[in-house]
């Protein structure tokens, strides 16, 4: 796939959801989010991710708004947060960022922690019902190890259909990938680019120079090939186009499983609250 090939109906899908998104996290200044929104969606993307938490939903329906593409042609996701996370609470507060955003409904929804106020018999039971009333079209949860998606699978009778977790080169998550796979759970990765620290690792520089290809489109093409729906966070169109432009790249045999073999495991992602 050369770059000059990069439309959006070339990016992979996993049931309906484009596999790379532009991630929001930390883009806090309203004019920067509505512009790097509307420049990702121009360039191509079709997955925009936000989240309560992140202050942003206003700019990232501007965004939205403001680009030259279909609202219906656009997957959105949103994620309500740890203090959100009782029945009434998840019902008002997506309600809330639905009017931030400016959407009759999102996508897809996520628990954004099982942390805090997350109950999964008081939680779950509220996503279903946003469900039905057709606020959301797709239950999420993030953060969630196996044995939290056994539980919510025992509470829900709708399928879960993504969990949002850190993953990358140095944190492969092959338990919880399994674990998806097997249970029809599509595993979308947040910082992907291990927060920069893909550019410090030998092996994945070594395989970018053979590809002419920069080490974070190298990991987003080695989460493709696993399957992994990636949504790496950018701001300036540099950034979101070199992410964008990781579609053209295809890795060979030997590049997975050199990357693959790194013996280098690192978490970026540690807070207090974490269930693991």
């Amino acid at each position: 796939m050369s770059q000059e090939q990069l439309r959006p109906e070339s990016v992979p899908r996993a049931d309906e959801m484009p596999m790379l998104g532009l991630g929001t996290w930390q883009n806090e200044d309203p004019e920067q989010c509505v512009e790097s929104v509307r420049t990702a969606l121009e360039m191509g993307y079709r997955h925009i991710d936000t989240a309560q938490a992140y202050g942003n939903e206003e700019s990232v329906g501007e965004g939205i708004e403001g680009a030259d593409v279909p609202r219906k042609d656009v997957f959105l996701a949103t994620k309500v947060w740890t203090e959100n996370l009782s029945y009434d609470d998840v019902i008002h507060s997506t309600t809330e960022s639905l009017d931030e955003l400016d959407v009759e409904s999102v996508d897809l929804l996520y628990a954004h922690w099982p942390a805090d106020e997350y109950d999964a018999e008081d939680t779950l039971p509220a996503f279903a019902e946003l469900k039905d009333r057709g606020a959301i079209d797709r239950i999420g949860v993030s953060n969630f190890e196996p044995e939290h998606l056994d539980t919510a699978s025992e509470v829900l009778d709708e399928p879960i259909f993504a969990n949002q977790v850190e993953c990358h080169p140095l944190l492969p998550q092959d338990e919880l990938r399994s674990y998806c796979d097997d249970h029809d759970i599509e595993l979308v990765a947040y910082s992907p680019l291990a927060r920069g620290e893909v550019f410090e690792v030998d092996e994945l520089t070594d395989i970018a120079e053979k590809h002419d290809a920069s080490a974070a489109q190298i990991s987003l093409a080695w989460l493709r090939e696993k399957g992994v729906t990636t949504i790496p966070k950018a701001t300036g169109k540099d950034h979101i186009e070199d992410n964008w432009n990781s579609l053209a790249v295809d890795l060979d045999d030997e590049d997975i499983a050199t990357i693959d073999g790194i013996d280098r495991k690192e978490r970026q992602v540690d807070p207090d609250f974490a269930p693991w």
